[in-house]
């Protein structure tokens, strides 16, 4: 992949456009939405991103962020850093269909109605699957064209909203289930996953330059399509609990006039059906590198690192992950998304610890790209991201899942790791 298929696949492999975005201001309003998805950037997304561009920079290796961490910090350290994102993947690849099968309900409720949602979204996963056996220079590409095509209707959106088509005068209405923390909890799903591409690092041309070029556009894309227009709905004064989670296509219809509205809900319905299935494919591509690595190092069965012969994917993986990814497809979206974070969050916590680790331990290592401010800046980079994750295992706490909440699940998972260490590494040389 060259820089603007690696921007692209970046973009889907955090965002995927808007969407995503409803439950925010439903939970935040119009002006708590926008503050939370400008400061979100600079606390945590421009952290890891600087982050992850002095690491990918100077161990460009299929692996990524678990090679990181397992160089940085050790074998068993690593095995956690690939547990908790393939754990958290669980959940975070059942958000895209859910997304998916929201939008298409908006749309046409009878298509999704009864049990056809679920089927729909399972065959999702396999098309993903079946794209990603293609490579990842097939995935960035085709997210470029995804790309253009899903944020077209936002821009018309925001140029009516701009030009004061109001659907709503009078007084503001008051919000009817205030959650602050729960849209500062969906605004770090929406800016989370800056590391992922680095797993596919040695698909990537000149990867010392692409990643920091590619990420730090990535960010400004990511805000940018994101804040410009919630501001401009919030300029026509349409209720914020009108919001619901993937309601963009209900948001056209209200503020824009005649029978355009129409045309546009529909084409935004479509661009979030395209959204969460280029993110779905670019996440796919991610974390399926991540069992193929690990069986490499002797962490997994070796099977697990067959890779298609003629385009370099790990088949056996893809498919495996296919089949897990499957099983969470009934949560809703606001648990998935709880988890998704606890773990995901916890795992990049890992990689801001290892960068420090690599200072410290190999000072001399070449690094294309540095976070500024010697060691103190290495720390001290991680410290706002830490904060939010603190907000989220509170946020976690009261969201049930089922007899327990969702912080004893995320702590369940989490310890798992340490026995399933073990006993997949029994028998096996240590390498690291």
């Amino acid at each position: 992949m060259t820089v603007v298929p690696l921007i692209a696949a970046i973009y889907f492999l955090v965002s995927g456009g808007p969407f995503g975005l409803e439950d925010i201001v439903s939970r935040s309003g119009y002006r708590g939405a926008i503050l939370i998805l400008l400061i979100t950037p600079v606390i945590w997304a421009v952290p890891t991103a600087l982050m992850v561009s002095e690491l990918s920079s100077a161990l460009p290796n299929q692996g990524g962020y678990y090679v990181w961490v397992t160089r940085g910090m050790g074998r068993f350290w690593g095995f956690q850093e690939a547990w908790l994102s393939l754990a958290g993947s669980v959940f975070d690849i059942a958000l895209y269909p859910t997304l998916f099968v929201s939008y298409l309900g908006h749309f046409a409720p009878a298509v999704t109605a009864g049990g056809r949602g679920a089927a729909i979204g399972i065959g999702l996963i396999a098309g993903a699957a079946a794209w990603n056996l293609m490579g990842a220079k097939s995935v960035g590409e085709s997210s470029v064209v995804t790309g253009i095509v899903m944020l077209s209707p936002f821009a018309v959106v925001t140029v009516y909203g701009v030009l004061g088509h109001a659907a709503f005068g009078g007084r503001a209405i008051p919000l009817h289930n205030v959650d602050v923390l729960g849209g500062i909890l969906v605004s770090l799903w929406n800016y989370m996953g800056w590391d992922y591409a680095s797993t596919v690092a040695d698909e990537v041309d000149r990867p010392q330059r692409t990643f920091p070029l590619a990420t730090g556009c990535a960010v400004a894309l990511v805000a940018l399509s994101y804040v410009l227009p919630i501001g401009a709905v919030a300029m026509t004064g349409l209720d914020a609990n009108r919001w619901s989670t993937g309601g963009w296509a209900d948001v056209a219809r209200a503020i824009i006039p005649g029978g355009a509205a129409g045309a546009i809900a529909a084409v935004i319905t479509i661009g979030g059906m395209l959204g969460a299935w280029g993110t779905l494919n670019a996440q796919m591509m991610q974390y399926s590198r991540l069992p193929a690595v690990m069986a490499d190092d002797g962490l997994l069965p070796p099977v697990f690192s067959r890779r298609y012969s003629k385009t370099g994917a790990p088949w056996v993986a893809i498919l495996a992950c296919a089949a897990a990814w499957m099983l969470c497809l009934g949560l809703s979206f606001v648990k998935l998304i709880v988890l998704d974070v606890l773990l995901t969050g916890l795992s990049l916590l890992l990689e801001f610890a290892a960068l420090v680790a690599l200072r410290i331990r190999e000072p001399n290592l070449p690094r294309p790209y540095r976070v500024p401010g010697g060691l103190a800046g290495a720390i001290g980079v991680g410290v706002l991201p830490l904060v939010l994750l603190v907000l989220t295992a509170v946020r976690n706490k009261v969201e049930p899942v089922g007899p327990i909440n969702a912080l004893e699940l995320g702590a369940i998972l989490v310890a798992a790791g340490v026995p399933a260490y073990f006993v997949l590494r029994r028998g096996r040389p240590t390498t690291g």
